[in-house]
């Protein structure tokens, strides 16, 4: 009668030799992941102890089952990374910007630290330690680093390379709150007048302005838009009849590729129709009359070519201007905060939320939304009249 089939995961009896250098070996039969049975061997200085680092290595073997790919756990961590950018490609599923700063962020923030290790030395000690490290230079580096480092590990875990995802049990991050800025009515007024200025062409440094820069702002006041959304508004996204503009894609500038635009913004929610107000309306119409096509697909801003502005050349034309009328902190996306502020302000944060193109209005509370610390002077009323002599 044969012996019973070894279960997969299992060794069968252990035996034990004394080798010419005089050490003990154990050796025993084990049956892999892929059915096959193999030996395994390892050796002591005594009989216990050879038994002892057999049994260990047959547990280490069954914790982590080969792939059926190339990786292994004994492979180095650069393999992995290589296979990861592969896999990503082949899912076609984020943005080409999106995988090149993936790309970049573990070229630059990940690969140095951990290009000599293998798969199976990468714990949670060490992937903390390096994340908390990190964080010490820069909170941003830190969570960018996770972020890929913590996608790359999945798929080994995905894959049966490794049991678990180290970078799920690291310590969570910490800093301190930061409250979202908002420029005061002030600000815009002289915001306007510097774009105003400098449009006028008073500023003999630098190429003529094209007239602009000024209805972007006034474009951006109005919707809340991103800076990319709004260099993305086509002509047949423009309805002045109510008037209304429709934000249907974004700006994208790929590394080693032309500025394009793409048929989408940055999430399905941010496909929307928004109202415009007087003063954006008004920017939009100047502009339509300034372009010399009639063509529906024809960007509303544009490049004498009517090829797609780049969000970096209207953000440096920006800074230019502020730098000339000496204010500071003026970014496209403080316009963003300032009009969720302002709407927050005056209807509450769900319409803000809405406005923004936001899932979830806690994003708009968290990122955009500058709170008002002065307290409804109502309570000194209701407590004069609770609590009064």
């Amino acid at each position: 009668m044969s012996r019973p089939r070894l279960t997969i995961g299992t060794y069968g009896e252990i035996t034990t030799r004394r080798r010419p250098s005089g050490r003990i070996e154990a050796r025993a039969r084990y049956r892999d992941w892929d059915g096959a049975t193999r030996l395994v061997q390892a050796s002591g200085d005594t009989a216990a102890a050879a038994i002892h680092a057999l049994k260990a290595k047959c547990v280490d073997r069954n914790l982590i089952a080969p792939s059926t790919g190339s990786l292994t756990a004994d492979s180095p961590f650069p393999d992995l990374v290589a296979y990861w950018l592969e896999d990503i490609e082949l899912e076609d599923r984020l943005s080409t910007a999106t995988r090149q700063l993936y790309e970049r962020d573990m070229r630059t923030l990940v690969l140095p630290a951990f290009k000599d290790l293998t798969l199976r030395e990468i714990g949670v000690a060490r992937c903390d330690q390096f994340l908390k490290r990190l964080a010490k230079e820069s909170y941003s580096k830190a969570k960018h680093a996770r972020v890929v480092l913590r996608l790359a590990l999945a798929l080994a875990v995905r894959h049966e390379v490794l049991l678990r995802n180290p970078v799920d049990h690291v310590a969570r991050f910490h800093r301190d709150a930061r409250m979202p800025d908002a420029f005061t009515p002030e600000e815009i007024t002289a915001i306007r007048a510097a774009i105003t200025y400098w449009e006028a062409g008073r500023d003999v440094s630098g190429p003529k302005p094209d007239g602009q820069l000024g209805a972007i702002i006034e474009v951006m006041l109005g919707t809340s838009a991103r800076i990319g959304e709004v260099l993305a508004i086509r002509r047949r996204d423009i309805d002045l009849s109510v008037p209304s503009v429709r934000i249907t894609g974004t700006i994208i500038s790929p590394k080693g590729q032309l500025t394009t635009r793409q048929d989408h913004p940055k999430t399905a929610r941010s496909r929307r129709t928004i109202q415009l107000p007087g003063f954006a309306a008004q920017a939009v119409r100047l502009r339509l009359k300034q372009l010399d096509t009639i063509d529906p697909d024809a960007l509303l801003f544009c490049s004498r070519e009517g090829t797609p502005l780049t969000t970096n050349n209207v953000r440096r034309q920006l800074r230019h201007v502020m730098n000339l009328a000496d204010i500071e902190g003026v970014t496209p996306h403080k316009f963003r905060r300032t009009v969720a502020t302002t709407i927050n302000e005056s209807a509450g944060v769900e319409l803000a939320s809405q406005l923004l193109g936001h899932t979830d209005a806690a994003i708009t509370i968290k990122h955009y939304i500058h709170r008002n610390e002065t307290v409804d002077p109502t309570t000194a009323g209701l407590l004069e009249k609770a609590f009064g002599r």
